[in-house]
């Protein structure tokens, strides 16, 4: 997995710098977001890794199966992509784009995992808490686990805040066995 990534860091790069100076990274993102999915299709997948198919084919039925949701500027990287053999990349290409530009918009995407329904007043306290601690634009996504007992596990990218009562009560059994 480290070398399809690999691979697929300079294509990446060069989508996201192409898309800062147009002024374009949500609808790059998008275009990108499309192509990652459509490419993982098991058709699409099986026309990819046929080497009877020409990277002109490859190409042409990306563009039929998106239609009018690619930008232009993107319908021509896919072109480049298929005429080096990469579109197989697409998937990895896309993740490395949401990276580079949630860098870029200094965003992060945060997963909480609660015990309970969050009010929207609890959501915007966690949310301004978090940005504070991040120093970075916060995206909340909340889910329940009735499994918590109580409170909530944060995660933000390598970050967990495990602040759950099943988690305390596991720390507080590893500090007595040892």
């Amino acid at each position: 997995m480290a070398e399809l990534s690999t691979l697929a860091r300079p294509y990446a790069k060069a989508a996201f710098e192409y898309a800062v100076e147009a002024e374009d990274l949500q609808g790059w993102s998008d275009s990108l977001a499309l192509t990652g999915t459509v490419a993982q299709q098991p058709a699409l997948s099986k026309l990819l890794s046929s080497p009877s198919a020409t990277a002109v084919q490859q190409a042409d039925a990306f563009k039929d199966i998106c239609g009018d949701q690619l930008l232009a500027a993107c319908q021509n990287f896919i072109s480049i992509l298929s005429e080096n053999r990469r579109l197989q990349l697409l998937p990895q290409i896309s993740q490395q784009f949401e990276i580079m530009k949630a860098n870029r918009e200094k965003a992060v995407d945060v997963d909480i995992v609660a015990a309970r329904e969050l009010d929207a007043g609890q959501q915007k306290t966690l949310s301004d808490a978090l940005s504070a601690k991040l120093e970075r634009k916060v995206n909340l996504q909340v889910s329940l686990d009735k499994s918590l007992l109580g409170g909530a596990v944060i995660r933000a990218g390598d970050t967990v805040i495990d602040g759950s009562i099943r988690g305390r009560l596991t720390k507080l059994a590893e500090s007595l066995n040892s």
